[in-house]
């Protein structure tokens, strides 16, 4: 075959895996990455009539320009880092958990159960802690569902959890038009939680950002030091070889994602009863998805879910307040944050794989 032969059948570019990257050089196409966002967005900014420069500023103070915009800041950066480590338990075995927000739902509703209609009866510290552990139960139940039926008939964990996510939308609809229904309300809503049963306040913030810190070492311990964070590890590699080792991967399937779910009912029950003091269509928010984003961006490391969701929470908070001072559409805010997303999540791509054009002769990285 004639070397013109092998080259019109050679793809243009080919994907390689790199095998190793030095750590300064990942961290610096991480930097350029974000560089390459900015300027990005600021050309949409300034497409929109806008001094991107004077819009950036306006985001980073929008986000921690005085007491209250930091904590509402925190405030949106809390969900984020709970259920980004929830569903990198599922994440690091290989399970996809994308049902986030059916679990968040089910939480939310099963601490509703004893925070709207148990408040008279008992105490609120006592209260708060069965608050939890229905959401957490609940959350870890709908999380262990698809596990078992993957466990039982291998079926397929995203399309199941991403069904689920539904199936809990809609009988929180239920509840809004029927049996929750606000009494005395013209519209389908849910009672407010009365404030006698709201979460305390640390430092102008839900104490639930106590409980993130410390999940966030306590994971990181769980992943790295414990058996079962092992287990967690070699599972995702390939069953077939914990299997070989003796890990029983039905059984770490289905204790895994009641984690999982149990630490996304979890944060169900913050925003109901920490941030929002009802429940509704939004209680989740998209949180379950965007935790997607930072559980990806961080690598699984809880550590970096920390900073990686604090960053989205500036963001988030930052377009809220673009929107206001400048006039931007919600759409374009939107729009800003995807791409700043979009060049964070594309690097890592660069990182992990090289491109290789036709004709170059390939060298390992």
């Amino acid at each position: 075959m004639s070397r013109h032969s092998m080259q019109a059948k050679e793809p243009l570019i080919r994907m390689v895996k790199r095998d190793a990257i030095s750590q300064q050089k990942a961290w610096g196409i991480r930097a350029a990455a974000f560089i390459l966002s900015l300027i990005t967005g600021g050309l949409l900014i300034f497409v929109l009539g806008h001094n991107p420069l004077a819009v950036y500023k306006a985001m980073v103070v929008g986000s921690w320009g005085s007491r209250t915009v930091i904590h509402e800041t925190v405030k949106l950066a809390v969900p984020l880092l709970i259920t980004a480590i929830g569903i990198s338990f599922a994440f690091k075995m290989k399970f996809w958990n994308i049902g986030a927000e059916g679990q968040i739902l089910v939480g939310a509703v099963a601490a509703g159960a004893f925070g709207l209609f148990t408040a008279h009866i008992f105490p609120k510290l006592p209260l708060v802690i069965l608050m939890m552990l229905a959401g957490m139960v609940a959350g870890g139940l709908y999380g262990l569902l698809p596990a078992v039926c993957k466990a039982k008939w291998g079926t397929n964990e995203t399309l199941f959890t991403l069904m689920l996510n539904y199936i809990a939308l809609a009988f929180i609809k239920y509840l809004m038009n029927g049996p929750w229904k606000a009494p005395g309300s013209s519209f389908p809503k849910i009672a407010m939680l009365v404030p006698g049963a709201r979460l305390s306040k640390v430092l102008g913030v839900h104490w639930g950002w106590i409980l993130a810190l410390i999940l966030v070492v306590v994971s990181w311990i769980y992943f790295n030091k414990t058996k079962q964070g092992y287990e967690i590890a070699v599972v995702g590699e390939s069953n077939n070889t914990a299997r070989y080792a003796g890990i029983n991967v039905s059984r770490v399937f289905k204790r895994t994602m009641f984690l999982s779910g149990a630490l996304c009912g979890l944060v169900g029950m913050l925003q109901f009863a920490g941030a929002d003091y009802t429940i509704t269509e939004g209680t989740a928010g998209g949180v379950g998805f965007t935790a997607i984003t930072v559980a990806w961006l961080a690598k699984m490391n809880p550590y970096g879910m920390l900073i990686v969701s604090v960053f989205i929470a500036m963001l988030e908070r930052g377009s809220n307040t673009i929107q206001t001072n400048f006039k931007i559409p919600a759409s374009a805010s939107d729009l800003l944050i995807g791409i700043i997303l979009f060049f964070m999540l594309g690097c890592e791509f660069f990182i992990t794989y090289r491109l290789i054009f036709r004709g170059k002769e390939e060298h390992h990285a």
